[in-house]
């Protein structure tokens, strides 16, 4: 919002121009790039759309880490690839991390 600017006004002026806004809620939003992950807790994500083109505003505490090399890996997901390439466990779930997480591949590899 635009300081000094009633509010009521200026989701008028944005109406006029197209703009819509709405608000998301959201516990945590982590940007990953690379070496790094933005993590930004307690937010205030916004989605605006203005002319068919959606942007997004995100306002919070911000903290930096290092990525992570290995992908997160569900439980879910070592059962699944266990189940349907008929191996134990920890044979999925090698097979997971040797992958980048990726399901489809992992089952292939373990059937192989």
């Amino acid at each position: 919002m635009m300081p000094g600017m009633n509010p009521k006004m200026m989701r008028q002026a944005m109406k006029k121009m197209g703009i819509k806004q709405v608000e998301i809620e959201a516990d945590e939003v982590i940007i990953r790039s690379g070496a790094k992950e933005i993590i930004i807790t307690e937010p205030q994500v916004s989605k605006v759309d203005m002319m068919g083109q959606e942007t997004y505003q995100i306002v919070g505490n911000v903290h930096e880490r290092e990525a992570s090399s290995e992908p997160e890996i569900s439980s879910d997901d070592i059962k699944t690839v266990a189940e349907q390439a008929e191996v134990t466990e920890d044979d999925a779930e090698q097979a997971l991390k040797e992958t980048q997480g990726d399901i489809a591949a992992a089952i292939i590899k373990l059937k192989e």
